[in-house]
């Protein structure tokens, strides 16, 4: 860990400041949370399904290894445990806050990217001769050998949602964010040849992997739709990351670049006091000379401090 001062920017001190500067942020996290609510809701496209094609759509409709409510748990509320967990060591609200401000970034500019492809494509799964046709008998149109599907009407809607894989995204989006941000923590990129760090590293990425590869076995997505969504998933969580935090590799890739602008306007701050504080406790350079000359009148006084005064101001320049 870099040597800078713990517990000096605590929620107590300064997490009303860092919510109110990213007020905006968490505007912009409850609306991208509506739009894909709506995604999800609205009628994706029909794409045209024939008879020839019912070959490869003809795997069995099972249920999912990873049910819906567990993604959630693994791309968010696991990595928010992590971090608050690693606040009570760094006591830094900056890192605890843009942590999982970027967290949520990453997750939900994904789920809205995911689903409005996934609406526009409109992709049958590999299972979709079931949902189409629950009972086995199938019926096709005469004139174009399109189905004319008589299942449930919200099972065939979720058939034609194939491409891409909502649940590698979403994994791929929240525990890739977790790596990078167990990358930067643990130093896993210091040069010195730490393999057990890149371990710690890989595992929030296996863990995705495993997720997404349940899909494929479950038969409700194709290998590709697999591959896209996770690679759109990780994509967007490395942009995230890097928005609110340095690259791992970098020396300050501990704290996240809020905290390190704290620290330089707080550096900033405690100089110019020290050079205002030194310019208050020179001692008074004025000093009155005096010059007595003899003269018909006397002894005659003549103030010369403004001669000194511009000397010492020369000397200084």
């Amino acid at each position: 860990m870099p040597d800078i001062q713990l517990g000096a920017h605590t929620l107590r001190s300064h997490g009303t400041k860092v919510a109110r500067f990213h007020m905006h942020d968490w505007i912009i996290l409850i609306l991208l949370a509506i739009v894909d609510g709506c995604l999800n809701i609205i009628e994706p496209f029909h794409r045209f399904v024939g008879r020839d094609m019912m070959t490869d759509l003809r795997y069995p409709l099972k249920s999912n290894t990873v049910p819906f409510w567990a993604v959630p748990l693994l791309a968010i509320v696991l990595p928010i445990v992590i971090i608050v967990g690693m606040y009570f060591r760094t006591r830094n609200v900056y890192d605890l806050h843009n942590a999982i401000l970027g967290l949520l970034f990453s997750v939900l500019i994904t789920g809205v990217i995911t689903d409005a492809i996934k609406d526009a494509v409109g992709r049958p799964r590999p299972d979709f001769f079931w949902r189409c046709f629950p009972d086995g008998k199938a019926v096709y149109d005469n004139m174009t050998a399109s189905v004319i599907c008589h299942g449930e009407k919200s099972v065939i809607k979720e058939g034609h949602k194939s491409f891409p894989s909502g649940h590698s995204s979403w994994s791929f989006a929240g525990l890739g964010f977790l790596a990078w941000y167990l990358a930067g923590k643990i130093q896993a990129f210091d040069r010195r040849g730490h393999v057990g760090k890149l371990c710690i590293v890989l595992l929030p990425l296996l863990c995705a992997s495993l997720v997404a590869v349940s899909r494929v076995d479950d038969y409700w997505h194709h290998w590709q739709d697999v591959f896209a969504g996770g690679l759109l998933g990780f994509v967007v969580a490395s942009f995230c990351y890097l928005q609110f935090f340095p690259p791992p590799y970098d020396l300050d890739g501990w704290w996240p670049h809020a905290h390190l602008h704290a620290m330089a306007d707080t550096r900033n701050d405690e100089q110019l006091q020290s050079n205002a504080n030194s310019l208050q406790s020179r001692p008074s350079m004025i000093v009155t000379a005096y010059v007595a000359s003899e003269g018909q009148d006397g002894i005659r006084m003549r103030d010369t401090s403004p001669i000194l005064d511009s000397m010492e101001g020369g000397r200084v320049l």
